[in-house]
């Protein structure tokens, strides 16, 4: 790059320079003329001659190259060396805009470690990562950067998640927790016990998914391919008629008239800025996205999703966390405190996870020496005796199986209580909704999106429970994954426009496959879910799909404007130049000066 730059500024010295030659000197202004002319265009001549060897006729190089060397063999050096130079420095600012819009997915690529510290005996060792194998221990310490996925066993610290989420905001990790590759431990020391290899790891998903998105290419990126392709060989046979035909049939019109026009037209003919500026848009809609922690496996799912009318959701990891959680208290002659305390002292036998969301409810310690006797009742629920009174605590058949009347509530999963025979209440448990749900439906809809559907296998009456508080249109509940395929079809063949599936399980990875586009919940979700989709949201975040469709709409936005800006341009100027209104000056604005308004419009693409 800094050989270019010096180059071209030597180069354009020399033009300068030659400038100010009188045209009496002929040989020494020619001289001038084409060193200032090979200085600049050493680069363009270099690649026509390559693409020429390898059988690529017809690119743009070569229609520099055509035009400019033409334009010499009329005695035009001035205008050659300047369509040359400006070539170039369009060129340059092509450059500029890849290397920007790379950045931030470069940044993505940083997150991979050069080393672990395994832990052999006692000792540290530092080994490459690769080399690691599940159920080794490694050590993490602090600033370092996490190598791979496991979980802590020894411990505890802040992780910095920015690399992989996008949030500044430190995750705290305690013994126990899991632990993805990418992630900054700030403040201790971590011991971490591996439980994936460094191929399945989470920052090689990440990587795999970088490397390949830029090679996948939209629909507009391939029409702008093959438009090229046909589009020079069609502009040389349209030049050649344009330099040979009117001099014949037309009484006094000179061949070095219609040549010069014709090397104008060649000149301001050149595709270049539909070539570089469209890619370009989309490659900087994956990077504006990279920022924001939603990765894009190619530009063809950008052009897909900006299309979107319809959004479909699983219910569990991806618009609720997964976990249970204590939601409504039901006491009957008795407080809410002391039924989800004795419940608490009942369940602190059991292993189920409704039991452990109670004992989670229970703010305090549990006083094992209050609880005489306890336990569990296979597929009913738990007996035990604190402070000498009988508790029961579990499902419907529990109470009628002890005869005891009791009131029936709707719900997920409900703990039904009794004491000493007597009903108390029950304890309704079921999935939290994600913190952002709401907003991030809400914001969908501001966005454009016309249906939202929501596909579970949850029972109906939580279904539409969790459907209704989020907003969400329609909803299909206790479907296996199948029902789930089955569903999605039903809806795309009935809605207008393109359906997008979000999910993050390994049910959803064949919606997700069959979806026109499919959004994985990256952070949490199941690997298969991942593979699957074509977009991931590395944040969990129901809102950052919002802002995915934003990007994608105004990525769309921004490489049509390049098309339609740099024809109708290109149209004109071909049109005036054909008609000798216009000259190489105009002509090379036309070419160059369009080029670069649309790379510096694409810019725009790196920025929601």
């Amino acid at each position: 790059m800094k050989k270019d730059t010096i180059l071209l500024i030597v180069g354009a010295v020399a033009f300068a320079a030659s400038l100010f030659i009188p045209e009496e000197a002929v040989l020494v202004r020619f001289s001038a003329f084409l060193i200032a002319f090979v200085l600049c265009g050493m680069k363009v001549i270099i690649s026509a001659v390559k693409g020429i060897s390898k059988g690529n006729i017809f690119n743009e190089n070569t229609l520099m190259v055509v035009a400019t060397v033409g334009a010499f063999c009329i005695r035009e050096y001035p205008e050659a060396v300047f369509v040359v130079l400006f070539y170039r420095v369009g060129e340059m600012f092509e450059d500029y805009a890849v290397r920007k819009s790379r950045k931030s997915i470069s940044e993505v690529m940083n997150i991979c470690p050069d080393s672990a510290n395994l832990l052999v005996d006692g000792k540290i060792e530092a080994v490459d990562p690769d080399d690691v194998e599940i159920g080794d221990m490694i050590v993490v310490g602090a600033g370092e950067r996490v190598a791979l996925d496991g979980i802590v066993v020894s411990g505890s610290s802040f992780l910095d998640t920015s690399a992989l989420t996008g949030e500044s905001v430190p995750r705290e990790v305690r013994e126990g927790d899991e632990i993805l590759s990418g992630c900054i431990n700030k403040n201790a020391t971590l011991t971490v016990k591996v439980t994936k290899d460094f191929d399945d790891s989470t920052v090689s998903r990440i990587l795999e998914l970088v490397e390949t998105a830029s090679a996948r290419k939209s629909s507009s990126e391939k029409f702008i391919t093959k438009f090229a392709k046909y589009y020079t060989p069609v502009v040389l046979v349209c030049a050649l008629v344009l330099a040979v035909v009117p001099p014949l049939v037309i009484e006094g019109a000179q061949f070095s008239d219609y040549i010069y026009r014709a090397l104008s037209f060649l000149v301001v003919s050149c595709p270049c800025a539909l070539v570089i500026s469209v890619p370009l848009a989309f490659f900087g809609g994956i990077g504006g996205a990279a920022k924001k922690g939603i990765l894009v496996k190619g530009g063809n799912y950008l052009e897909v999703l900006s299309k979107a009318e319809n959004i479909v959701f699983d219910k569990t990891g991806t618009l609720t966390k997964g976990v249970f959680r204590v939601q409504e208290i039901n006491a009957v002659d008795i407080s809410k405190d002391e039924l989800i305390r004795l419940t608490a002292y009942a369940e602190n036998v059991s292993s189920h996870p409704m039991a452990k969301s109670v004992r989670e409810a229970f703010d305090g310690e549990i006083d094992r020496d209050r609880i005489s006797m306890s336990e569990e009742i296979a597929g009913f629920g738990v007996k035990a005796v604190v402070d000498g009174r009988t508790v029961l605590a579990g499902n419907g058949k529990l109470m009628e199986s002890e005869n005891i009347d009791y009131i029936k509530t709707e719900g997920t999963a409900v703990i039904y209580v009794a004491v000493d025979k007597k009903f108390c209440g029950s304890i309704i448990i079921a999935d939290e909704i994600k913190q952002d749900a709401k907003a991030g439906i809400a914001g969908l809809k501001k966005a454009g999106i016309s249906q939202t559907f929501m596909l579970t296998g949850d029972v109906k009456s939580a279904a539409e429970r969790i459907a209704g508080d989020l907003g969400i249109d329609r909803v299909s509940a206790e479907l296996l994954p199948d029902d789930k395929v089955n569903e999605l079809e039903k809806i795309m063949k009935t809605a207008k426009g393109r359906t997008v599936y979000v999910g993050d399980g390994i049910n959803d990875a064949p919606v997700l496959a069959r979806a026109d586009t499919g959004i994985a919940m990256g952070a949490l979700g199941s690997d298969a879910a991942v593979e699957a989709a074509d977009i991931v949201i590395m944040t969990d975040e129901i809102s950052k799909i919002g802002t995915a469709v934003k990007i994608a709409r105004k990525t769309m936005s921004i490489a049509k404007q390049n098309i339609v800006f740099s024809l109708l341009i290109k149209i004109g100027i071909l049109v005036l130049c054909s008609f000798n209104i216009v000259g190489m000056g105009v002509a090379v604005f036309g070419d160059v000066g369009v080029m670069v308004l649309a790379v510096l419009n694409s810019f725009r693409a790196l920025k929601e």
